[in-house]
């Protein structure tokens, strides 16, 4: 057991949550149980996610996409409504961490997403430094590249391959990060990986030669929010559960 205040103190220090601007609030979202125990991590804070965190017995939850975001509508209606009621009502504490999440070096999405593609950054990129990239590691081709990351994400990447050259470096940056394409081109990189892709990149990709993979928002950050969750847990002696609600993007 420790309390609410100390665990939004601690995660606040350990992803660095003052040194990004970002689209929404970081850190706790919705007030609930002032000690926490047990902790359920996912991705996004769907209402799938939050009854499956009130049924496994949760007092608080841990995701990269919370309920706020710049722009948004504040008005508690329908959809948000129903998620921020839910989880009033069952007295369950809600922290969200998004580009804090992205960018630390061992816990963060993209640090975990390269271990499972086997890569390990050495230099960063981008805006807010969000991007990562390092060698290949053995991975000399992008067909290579995209069957790791089938095997790894359980599922086909789209895949622009490019020239056909042989990889020397690889640039990844989770989720939605499309628009860091050009920014992986100019850091070296001779495939970048991500999760989206829009119309600009397949004309970029063949244009100058870097290969283009998109392996699935949801698929490319599932990795960071339980490792965040269960150090935490490790560090407080808590008990944590990942649940992993099903998104096809």
């Amino acid at each position: 057991m420790v309390q609410r205040v100390e665990v939004e103190a601690y995660l606040g220090r350990l992803l660095a949550v003052d040194r990004f601007k970002d689209y929404g609030p970081n850190g706790l979202q919705v007030e609930g149980a002032g000690e926490v125990r047990r902790i359920v991590s996912g991705v996004t804070a769907s209402l799938a996610l939050i009854d499956a965190a009130i049924e496994d017995g949760a007092d608080t939850i841990l995701v990269h996409h919370g309920l706020f975001w710049r722009g948004q509508d504040g008005r508690l209606t329908g959809w948000l409504k129903a998620r921020v009621q839910r989880l009033m009502a069952h007295g369950i504490n809600l922290f969200a961490y998004h580009l804090p999440l992205d960018a630390h070096a061992e816990l963060g999405n993209n640090a975990q997403l390269g271990l499972q593609l086997g890569l390990v950054a050495d230099a960063r990129f981008g805006e807010q430094d969000l991007g990562f990239i390092g060698t290949a590691n053995g991975l000399d081709s992008a067909q290579a590249l995209a069957l790791r990351a089938e095997a790894a994400l359980g599922r086909r990447p789209v895949l622009l391959p490019g020239d056909g050259r042989p990889l020397a470096r690889v640039a990844w940056c989770t989720g939605g990060a499309q628009g860091y394409f050009e920014a992986a081109i100019a850091a070296g990189a001779d495939a970048f990986v991500t999760g989206e892709i829009s119309e600009p990149q397949a004309h970029i990709s063949r244009e100058t030669g870097v290969a283009f993979l998109a392996c699935g928002h949801h698929a490319t950050e599932r990795f960071g929010a339980p490792a965040v969750a269960a150090h935490l847990a490790q560090t407080y002696g808590l008990q944590h559960r990942f649940i992993e609600i099903d998104n096809p993007a």
